[in-house]
């Protein structure tokens, strides 16, 4: 078997060292360095192989995917851990190695006969040029072994000077942060029991100041909806690396004789033209997927910020024909249709219809929706349980705590239930399994609206992973949204079960721009819900124009989360258009290259989405903001086949700037032919908006 793997696939190249009998580690990953001959790999190798230096180990040992103490590394160590408290750091020898060439699949086994451990290690380069890494520890000794932590790394370049992560809260999710890739450790620990408003759901290195659009990037994600962590670390030898895995609490993980430690997939991605290229291979990657989302995303009207928790069947229903009359498709019955669920602060673990809301159970509404040729779907949140609730009366018990003696802080006067019990989780599982039996729903909203605090979390995340699978299994049909708290709970993890995430408890259109456009590092357009509320927003107290409102949700999975009862009928006209609009784009929008211009002005944003094929574009230009400088000047349009001719005009409803009396621009009245070549290096003159407008653009090949 040859000792240097050479992988290729989507612009990326992956180049790995698999020689002698210590893990496997890479050479290069990044940009694609066409057909190498085997010799000539030996060659990079070579190139790439450390000094020495003084007063360090006499035989450098370049790090591996999985970092060892015992092989020189002075970092974070790949697998940490204990038995009977002897730390001894493990050395593992590879025994065994399987190529999968046409796949560009490594399967690495290896063994630490003194420590008592097993590992095996799974590596590859997909179709869409991520990097997939995982490891899995076996304990082959006698007694429990203490697993502490599996991080897998991979290692970036030395030109990755400067680092860009997210961060944010409820209601202000994905807000980005960037910093010099420094000396020593930069960590990110995620110890909320779910992946957080405050995670970062990339880690990404790269060239001093890059964009969207230019420098060299690598990035990393963590595929888990538990605890986790991911860190950038940079030794004063020049080796750098991006690495994570889930964050395991200290006694959380005790591995009996024979048992195995599968950690998360650890994706990694690169982009050698910014961060468009790198989340362009995520956005491909779930496409590709045999559980993506394959019918046209349904306008979803969602009832929460229309009624709340004030239900009743006459309400509902007149809100059910007003959404079927400006054309949605879904309408989903949000929190509030269970037995004593009048407010937040009871019911949850009750999942039986109120009698005292609806006498007559949810069949009315249901046939009422269906009749008028939308979806159903239902909110629910399993993972939960109020204290003041018949379950938790019941069985108080099943409410998950680290001590029997005393409950968590309470949060939303909630608790979570413990479903790694096995008669909770049967429970729970009846209880869906049977409201999707007796009703005919499409769709559940599953939302998770507390940290889990000071309790461990790997054994809830695999059982929350497990009752989704299993209700899909049962019910093939069925699609489930991921909410946590709105944007909680956003990660591949969970994506292998969901259908869409919701994005965001915040539905102002401002504050959405800025979420929507960070969470697209990492997802596609169609598993981002995007809502259209009312003039003000329910959590700012901001107003904005419809337009505004509903060109922001248009670039998602839209859909309407407002009372259209109240709403003029100029408004549901207007809303009726943007619908249209979105229907008839969303084979654009949910299947093209989404692109994002590097403007200079931070308070003028250009994005948008390009047909696979080129032929077709539309693009927004969005002022988030009033600007230092009036007229705005050219915008750049990136993504267009550079020698194809286009022809440029505004998008109607989006069609109408409102700004400061200006003269009017020539090419906006008539529209324009142009290469998409000088589209994209030259632009054009941009119209003056008001701050929180937004105008739509569409390019059509000639």
């Amino acid at each position: 078997m040859d000792d240097l793997l050479h992988f290729r696939a989507a612009g990326t190249s992956l180049v790995l060292d698999v020689s002698g009998t210590g893990l496997p580690r890479v050479v290069h990953w990044g940009a694609d360095l066409g057909a190498i001959a085997p010799g000539r790999l030996a060659g990079l190798r070579a190139a790439d192989a450390p000094q020495t230096v003084p007063n360090a180990l006499d035989e450098p040992v370049p790090v591996s995917v999985l970092p060892q103490q015992s092989a020189g590394w002075p970092g974070t160590p790949g697998l940490s851990g204990h038995r009977a408290g002897r730390t001894a750091a493990p050395a593992f020898t590879v025994r065994g190695r399987s190529v999968e060439n046409e796949s560009r699949r490594l399967t690495v086994e290896a063994v630490d006969p003194d420590g008592g451990l097993a590992l095996t290690l799974e590596l590859g380069l997909t179709d869409a040029g991520l990097v997939r890494l995982r490891a899995a520890v076996t304990n082959t000794g006698d007694g429990p072994y203490h697993l502490n932590g599996l991080t897998s790394a991979l290692p970036v370049p030395a030109q990755a000077t400067e680092l860009l992560d997210l961060t944010g809260r409820h209601l202000r999710e994905r807000a980005p942060q960037r910093h010099a890739f420094t000396l020593g450790t930069h960590l990110r620990e995620g110890r909320r029991g779910r992946t957080g408003s405050d995670a970062t759901l990339l880690l990404t290195a790269g060239e001093a100041g890059f964009g969207f659009r230019s420098g060299e990037v690598w990035g990393l994600h963590v595929a888990w909806s538990g605890n986790h962590r991911t860190l950038a670390e940079r030794t004063p030898a020049g080796q750098a690396v991006l690495a994570g895995g889930e964050l395991l609490l200290p006694g959380e993980l005790r591995l009996a004789p024979g048992a195995t430690y599968r950690s998360p997939w650890l994706h990694g991605s690169y982009g050698r033209h910014g961060l468009d290229e790198l989340a362009g291979r995520f956005h491909r990657e779930l496409r590709a997927r045999d559980g993506h989302p394959a019918s046209p995303r349904p306008v979803t009207l969602n009832t929460w910020e229309a009624v709340y928790f004030d239900q009743d069947l006459a309400t509902l229903e007149r809100l059910a024909r007003a959404a079927a009359e400006v054309g949605a498709e879904r309408f989903v019955l949000d929190d509030g249709w269970f037995r004593g669920r009048r407010d937040d602060h009871a019911g949850l673990g009750d999942w039986y219809v109120d009698p005292a809301v609806w006498p007559d159970g949810l069949r009315p509404l249901i046939d009422t929706v269906r009749g008028l040729g939308m979806q159903f779907g239902l909110w629910v949140e399993p993972e939960m349980i109020n204290p003041d609730s018949d379950l938790a009366r019941a069985h108080p018990d099943w409410i998950l705590a680290d001590s029997p003696s005393r409950l968590p802080l309470a949060s939303r006067h909630q608790q979570v239930l413990d479903l790694a019990r096995p008669e909770a989780y049967a429970a729970i599982r009846e209880r869906l399994d049977t409201l999707l039996r007796e009703h005919p729903i499409d769709y559940l909203k599953w939302d998770h609206n507390r940290d889990l605090v000071d309790a461990a979390a790997h054994h809830q995340t695999t059982a929350a992973y497990r009752l989704m699978d299993e209700l899909r299994a049962l019910h093939p049909q069925l699609e489930i949204e991921s909410c946590a708290s709105g944007g909680a709970r956003v990660d591949l993890g969970v994506l292998e079960r969901t259908d869409r995430v919701w994005t965001s408890d915040c539905i102002d259109a401002l504050e959405r721009q800025h979420i929507q456009r960070w969470t697209g590092l990492l997802l596609p357009p169609e598993l981002l819900g995007a809502h259209v509320g009312a003039p003000v927003a329910h959590t700012t107290g901001r107003r904005h124009t419809l337009d505004f409102r509903a060109g922001t949700a248009l670039f998602c999975h839209f859909g309407i989360e407002w009372d259209l009862t109240a709403a003029s009928a100029a408004d549901r006209a207007r809303l009726a258009e943007w619908v249209a609009l979105y229907r008839a784009l969303r084979p654009l929008l949910h299947s093209g290259t989404v692109v994002r211009g590097d403007h200079p002005d931070p308070a003028l944003w250009v994005h948008g989405v390009v047909a696979g094929d080129a032929g077709r574009a539309v693009f927004a230009l969005v002022q988030t903001a009033t600007s230092v400088q009036s007229p705005a000047g050219r915008v750049r349009l990136p993504g267009l086949e550079p020698d194809a001719d286009y022809r440029l005009s505004p998008l109607a409803p989006g069609d109408r700037p409102e700004g400061p009396v200006t003269s009017p621009l020539p090419w906006w009245e008539r529209g324009v032919t142009l290469p998409g070549r000088v589209l994209a290096e030259v632009g054009v003159q941009a119209p003056t908006l008001f701050p929180e407008r937004l105008v739509l653009l569409e390019t059509v090949r000639r």
